[in-house]
């Protein structure tokens, strides 16, 4: 029995591909095969171990074509917006992954990072890991989401504006400060200081001050005059350090090297740009 229901979901999946489906729910797949939940879970199971599902969330699959499975996983590119969907959450790929969508990647991105309004635990797809940022406030950053297309549909992905701010505002996702300088320098082509400048109201005046500082740092110091110029209506800046960490110990933090008296940031360690 458990042979035949396992053949069933075997044909199932097969069937899915052949229409381009990449993903699917238990509840689907238990409808359309019209066996117990039990009966499903146990097919599927034996299809995990074998290498052809794998499931990153509880009653969602995703299938393993044959050109992947070395890797254990498709891309997470593929079926991140049906996971999410699934999830019922907002999302979009962003960090270092939407700088590498974008081509300022200079070295390999180790993980998918998504944000999303909710805590959610990382997920191990095969080889990938997908790893979650929490952002309560996702209508607010709305202009800056683009829609990319994927090899199976659409996914949704930070602009490059959008991408440099969160730089910024989670600097534990960007590999340190001097991954970020230099992804930043290699990115900053590609920002439009209006639209930088517009998006740069909903998040707080460290991460827009950091920014600014940065973006003059490796060059394009052009790109930023209008986020100064939106950053002085919000009121006096507050002196901010470059890298919060370099001064978490008094006894242990590097001396100040510099004061950037227009955004008034402080620098301890200049951050090196890898050429």
């Amino acid at each position: 029995m458990i042979l035949v229901e396992r053949s069933a979901l075997s044909s199932h999946i097969s069937s899915l591909l052949a229409a381009g489906q990449g993903v699917f729910s238990a509840d689907d797949a238990q409808k359309a095969l019209g066996v117990s939940r039990g009966a499903f879970l146990d097919a599927a199971e034996r299809l995990q171990r074998r290498g052809h599902l794998v499931r990153p969330r509880r009653g969602f699959y995703v299938i393993v074509p044959p050109q992947y499975a070395t890797i254990g996983a498709p891309p997470p590119e593929s079926y991140i917006d049906a996971l999410m969907r699934h999830e019922k959450r907002p999302y979009y790929v962003g960090l270092l992954a939407a700088a590498a969508a974008h081509g300022a990647s200079h070295q390999a991105v180790m993980e998918f990072q998504v944000i999303t309004n909710k805590l959610l635990p990382d997920i191990e797809a095969g080889r990938t890991r997908i790893v979650f940022s929490y952002r309560k406030d996702m209508a607010a950053v709305s202009a800056g989401i683009e829609d990319r297309k994927t090899q199976s549909g659409y996914m949704k992905l930070s602009s490059p504006e959008l991408t440099a701010l969160d730089l910024m505002r989670y600097p534990q996702s960007g590999a340190g400060l001097d991954n970020i300088a230099t992804v930043l320098s290699e990115l900053a082509e590609q920002l439009q200081p209006k639209k930088l400048a517009a998006l740069s109201g909903v998040f707080e005046k460290a991460v827009v001050q950091r920014l600014g500082h940065l973006l003059g740092r490796v060059g394009h110091p052009q790109i930023a005059e209008p986020i100064f110029v939106a950053l002085s209506v919000r009121g006096p800046l507050p002196w901010v350090e470059l890298d919060p960490k370099q001064a978490g110990d008094p006894d242990l933090s590097p001396p100040i090297s510099e004061r950037d008296e227009r955004w008034r940031v402080i620098v301890r360690r200049p951050p090196e740009i890898d050429e």
